[in-house]
């Protein structure tokens, strides 16, 4: 099977995880993941005046701090996993990557960082709930 696991690095992102860990019966190694990571976009007006390096290695940056621990995670694990960092609306990069990759299963938090958030999902779950083609396996 092939799983995609969205990650922001909240603590719902560490409950999945948890629940991975925990669940290997059926989501362990025997599987072949990809772990996506969508830091928001710089806004246009701000993009125009940076060097495309700058922004580039802001990017990297800002996904290396979530991606980090999560390989960590996954290499104590033994599990193999590909790692996606992207940069755009989350929930439209998430869905887009679900759809066009093939994937047999999404799993993400119910929540993120948002201070917002939802009461029942967070805004981003629910975004992604409502567009996505692929079963979507959402961790409370």
């Amino acid at each position: 099977m092939k799983i995609l696991v969205a990650v922001d690095g909240s603590p719902y992102t560490k409950r999945m995880l948890a629940y991975l860990a925990a669940h290997d019966e059926w989501l362990g190694e025997v599987h072949e993941y990809t772990v996506i990571h969508v830091v928001p976009s710089v806004p246009p007006r701000a993009a125009a005046v940076l060097d495309r390096e700058v922004l580039k290695s802001y990017y990297t940056d800002e996904s290396e701090k979530v991606l980090k621990t999560l390989r960590a995670f996954f290499k104590r694990q033994h599990i193999a996993a590909e790692f996606v960092s992207k940069s755009g609306s989350a929930a439209e990069v998430i869905v887009a990557a679900a759809n066009k990759g093939d994937f047999d299963l999404l799993m993400l938090g119910s929540h993120g960082h948002s201070a917002l958030g939802n009461l029942v999902l967070g805004s981003v779950t629910t975004k992604v709930m409502a567009n996505c083609k692929v079963p979507v396996l959402v961790v409370r």
